[in-house]
């Protein structure tokens, strides 16, 4: 096993990573910009390296910097978390090159995944199915409406690089189209410092589901849980849950046939997530894209599994085998929900950062709380404004969903504004009890007050 670790992130991905790592006996080493290093994760590193400044092309982002501080604290890996150099295929590249173990792909899994219309592109020519769109990035605004006039409106427009649902946006003619292709290539440009985009049939009834894979060290794809991630604000996810409620086992034996199909065309390794859109009136289901990393609703798959992923990720790039028997299949128990804690007012879901003056969090058995603050630490507008990540778990759905309200109602957070209140909104909501949401359920929810 690895025996020193340093974790390439911050906030409660960091701790996390940590966690994991001080069970498991493993020195950590964390990094951490000034207004981090009275956060939570930097008191529980073995080591912690100050990074001066909070912006993050100069802290967390500094990939030359995050590896010249592994070097000099002699660390035998290096763990991403999610954000930041977690999806930088250069990173990782530099990383096994300086003879430091990545836990994570490989890079050239990472580079054919990172890009929207190669990933597109390549799973095509694995006879993984794709959404009707562009198979090449749309780099002008007539190129865009080429493609939208052959596959018909409405069509999504999102930027090839990057995640997070950062440049995307619907379209349902032209002038909407026009639009939408000047703020995605903006957005595309500042965030991801590439302007490609890529032009998609928009599915206006769609169920976003995943399937949680590992590549293990004798190169086996094995799969390890469906999740449901519909219920989302800007094209990201608020609440995940699994397994998804309302689904039949033929369509989630097809989407893990997918997700393995996905792996496979990769060579891939360690964890990842094949991302999916199943088109409710169709009954078809469209390959979205690989993250090639772990995902910030990683818990719900623990809490229905009983694996620790940070640990199978730790092994597989130490080359060993999972604690599991990967000749048989994973089973999951119960339900879990997790409900993910922002710093945002909850209607306008806008950052609204400040120091906590109050901080209580839902506790119990069957209760996970994987949080990043604690009173005291002052949130800042420079990072992503998730404060935690409450999970529940039941033995099954209706059970699960009455304890993740029990567990809203509890969160109390005073300083910076808190989504909370719509938690405990959507929890209770018609269509979200039913299991019968898509993604376009937040608008709902707040038009029906």
């Amino acid at each position: 096993m690895i025996t020193s670790l340093l974790i390439a992130n911050r906030g409660e991905i960091a701790r996390r990573v940590i966690r994991t790592a001080k069970r498991l006996g493993i020195r950590t080493v964390a990094i951490a910009s000034d207004p981090d290093l009275d956060l939570p994760y930097a008191r529980e590193a073995d080591e912690v390296v100050e990074l001066g400044a909070p912006a993050p092309a100069t802290s967390y982002l500094d990939a030359g910097r995050v590896l010249a501080i592994a070097a000099d604290h002699d660390v035998e890996a290096i763990h991403p978390g999610y954000g930041f150099l977690a999806e930088n295929a250069d990173f990782a590249q530099a990383v096994g090159d300086a003879g430091i173990t990545w836990v994570g792909p490989s890079p050239d899994a990472m580079r054919a995944m990172g890009d929207k219309a190669t990933a597109r592109a390549l799973m095509a020519k694995a006879g993984v199915a794709v959404a009707s769109g562009s198979t090449a990035p749309v780099l002008d605004i007539d190129s865009a409406l080429d493609v939208a006039h052959d596959i018909g409106y409405p069509v999504m427009v999102k930027a090839t690089a990057g995640g997070g649902g950062i440049g995307m946006s619907a379209a349902h003619d032209d002038a909407e189209l026009r639009a939408a292709y000047t703020t995605a290539r903006a957005r595309a440009e500042r965030f991801f410092a590439h302007p490609g985009l890529l032009i998609e049939r928009f599915v206006e009834h769609a169920r976003h589901l995943e399937v949680q894979i590992l590549g293990l060290a004798d190169g086996q794809i094995v799969a390890v849980g469906v999740r449901d991630c519909s219920m989302q604000r800007r094209h990201q996810k608020i609440i995940e849950e699994s397994p998804p409620p309302n689904v039949t086992q033929g369509l989630l034996e097809r989407l893990v046939t997918m997700a393995v199909e996905a792996g496979e065309a990769v060579a891939y390794r360690n964890a990842g997530t094949v991302e999916s859109l199943y088109d409710v009136e169709r009954d078809e289901i469209v390959f979205l894209e690989m993250n090639t990393r772990l995902q910030v609703e990683h818990p719900v798959t623990e809490m229905v599994t009983g694996l620790d992923l940070v640990e199978e990720q730790l092994r597989i790039a130490a080359g060993l085998a999972p604690t599991f028997d990967p000749r048989v299949p994973v089973r999951t128990h119960g339900h879990a929900i997790e409900l993910r804690v922002y710093a945002e007012d909850p209607i306008r879901f806008l950052p609204r950062p400040g120091t906590i003056t109050e901080w209580v969090m839902p506790a119990g058995p069957d209760v996970r709380v994987d949080a990043g603050y604690a009173v005291g630490n002052t949130v800042t507008a420079f990072y992503d404004p998730l404060l935690a990540k409450v999970v529940v778990w039941g033995t099954d759905r209706d059970e699960a969903r009455q304890r993740a309200q029990i567990a809203a109602d509890g969160i109390a957070v005073t300083g910076p504004q808190c989504n909370a209140p719509f938690l405990v909104q959507a929890l209770a909501d018609p269509e979200f009890a039913g299991g019968t949401y898509d993604t376009g359920v937040v608008s709902r929810i707040l038009a029906r007050g």
